[in-house]
């Protein structure tokens, strides 16, 4: 892994930032908030990583994946109970409040948006180079 600066990647997670918080916001609840929200913010956490260190597609979307059903499985043990944060509005936001599979299976189609969309541009980016 090298460090570098990609500007691309970075303007995608400024992007979906923005996005995510624009929904946390002016949403309350519904298939965007809860699904989407976190379809979205799998997407932007490879984005993230990406804008500063040089991976593979692969591997980062499997540590972004990991990183995911991490926080996930930590609502399951009920960590904000645990860490008395449960009343932090900002925190419950950032690691949500409740275990759910559909949240398990968004993440997923997530990274494999991911990936998917990262192999093609550098494909499309390797072609142009020739």
């Amino acid at each position: 892994m090298k460090t570098t600066f990609q500007p691309y990647y970075f303007a995608v997670f400024y992007t979906l930032l923005l996005i995510e918080i624009a929904i946390a916001l002016l949403l309350k609840g519904g298939f965007i908030r809860h699904t989407f929200g976190d379809f979205l913010v799998v997407i932007l956490l490879y984005s993230f990583i990406k804008s500063f260190i040089k991976i593979k597609p692969m591997p980062l979307a499997i540590i972004v994946l990991l990183i995911a059903f991490a926080i996930e499985l930590l609502q399951l043990a009920n960590i904000l109970d645990f860490l008395n944060l449960r009343d932090n509005r900002l925190i419950a936001i950032i690691f949500g409040t409740f275990f759910s599979i559909q949240d398990l299976i968004a993440y997923t189609l997530g990274a494999v948006f991911a990936l998917i969309t990262d192999i093609i541009i550098n494909k499309k980016h390797i072609k142009n180079e020739i």
